[in-house]
């Protein structure tokens, strides 16, 4: 389902923006992943520039088009002084003037240039949408998995402070030394400064999808619900051709239609049609005095003109130009694409790597929490072997807090990874040209 044909989305759309921005302070409210993307792309530049792009390439067809359509002149004019003598012009009181190109090769060359013109503006589109949409993306679900952090963070925090208050107990009651109390502050400074960090990135995050979608910064809440699973491809998939790769090679055909056209006209007849029709006047002038008969009111004159070049060396340099700029949008088309594959090997094999990352980071989580039970189960209910010569001794309250905080800082980890796996999904998706397949997961 397409966001344009959804009326009912694009009014939810509007009115949440509507609401949002005339609100005195930022209101905090939680936003889909879709609506972010919609938003974003409505509201972004690149975008703007390439519609822009888009109808200027469409103009550009339709006047090289239109060149064969009669364009009509209307002129008019009264003489200001009485004409002395003979001018050499019939004088008339008004005249209209049909002209229009009958047949040129070179211009069939730049119509075509034209209509490669204005695909190459289209996939040039088409590539922004899907630059800001990935852009959008990325930043929205980094910010819902940094608040998760911020989450755990606080907890954490919460525990290091517990912890720092039974290490201080324990310090003054001779059981653990200075050192111990040390690193007990050691580890809240660090959790402190963790928490810091995360708030300045979620911060920094806000103002980026701010910026983005034209909403108050910190209005925007992201919904976890919202966002799809990302489909996972991988590089030896087959590639889609990028939008911008595409639009580079539409540009270089133009460009090379343009250097046709200007190669050939040096070489090759067109024709004009041309009418004229004057309305002849005797006011102020002595004209009939010229002729052996009167001056006609009415004159009219058409034919078909044929132009042959013979030597013309300034369209001469006209081609020479027009041909180094299709090489250079040629070449400029190659790089591009030998850059995207270059992007897609990386991205492929980091992908393999941080798929591994986040299975271990996850695995890690996961022992991280088993041990928090047994550490808590311990505490409820002894360890059963303390009264046995050589049994571990019973755990304290401070086993508990610190096994607490690494339960936490494993879940921001797994966190951490996942979201560096997002990232490259993402990436490569956008680079093997599959970046519709996510619009389309956020628009189910």
């Amino acid at each position: 389902m397409k966001i344009a044909a959804n009326p009912h989305f694009r009014f939810a759309v509007f009115f949440a923006a509507a609401v949002l921005s005339l609100a005195p302070r930022p209101l905090a409210a939680q936003v889909s992943l879709r609506t972010v993307v919609d938003l974003a792309q409505r509201n972004s530049t690149p975008v703007r520039l390439a519609e822009a792009d888009v109808r200027k390439a469409q103009a550009v067809l339709t006047e090289s088009k239109e060149v064969f359509v009669p364009s009509l002149t209307f002129s008019t004019g009264l003489p200001v002084f009485p004409e002395v003598g003979f001018t050499g012009t019939p004088p008339s009181i008004w005249n209209a003037t049909v002209q229009s190109l009958v047949f040129s090769v070179s211009q069939k060359r730049y119509i075509d240039a034209a209509h490669s013109g204005v695909q190459s503006a289209l996939a040039s589109l088409k590539d922004a949408r899907e630059q800001v949409a990935l852009d959008a993306s990325t930043a929205y679900i980094e910010l819902d998995t940094v608040n998760q952090e911020l989450g755990a963070a606080i907890q954490q925090e919460s525990y290091a402070r517990r912890l720092l208050d039974i290490e201080q107990q324990r310090s003054e009651a001779g059981v653990d030394s200075l050192s111990d109390l040390l690193n007990a502050k050691l580890s809240a400074a660090n959790v402190h400064l963790a928490r810091v960090h995360l708030e300045s990135r979620a911060g920094k995050l806000s103002k980026q999808l701010s910026v983005l979608t034209g909403l108050p910064v910190g209005s925007i809440t992201p919904d976890h619900a919202s966002i799809p699973e990302i489909p996972q491809v991988r590089g030896e998939e087959q590639q889609h051709t990028l939008p911008g790769v595409t639009a580079a090679r539409l540009l270089a055909r133009s460009k090379e239609n343009v250097a046709k056209g200007d190669r050939e006209i040096n070489w090759l007849p067109q024709l004009t049609f041309g009418a004229q029709y004057n309305r002849a006047t005797t006011l102020l002038n002595e004209v009939n005095s010229f002729f052996a008969k009167p001056l006609p009111a009415n004159n009219f004159s058409s034919g078909i003109e044929i132009s042959v070049p013979l030597f013309d060396l300034a369209h001469h340099a006209k081609a020479h130009e027009s041909a180094a700029d299709a090489l250079r949008a040629t070449v400029e088309a190659e790089q591009a694409e030998r850059q995207n594959d270059v992007v897609i090997a990386e991205l492929t094999g980091s992908l393999k790597e941080l798929d591994a990352l986040a299975e271990v980071a996850n695995l890690k989580q996961q022992i991280a929490g088993e041990q928090l039970k047994i550490v808590l189960t311990e505490l409820e209910v002894g360890n059963g072997g303390s009264a046995n010569p050589g049994a571990p001794p019973q755990l304290s309250p401070k086993e508990e807090q610190l096994t607490r905080i690494d339960e936490r800082q494993k879940f921001e980890d797994s966190l951490e990874a996942g979201l560096d796996l997002s990232r490259a999904r993402l990436g490569l998706l956008r680079s093997l040209g599959h970046m519709q397949d996510w619009l389309d997961e956020l628009h189910k």
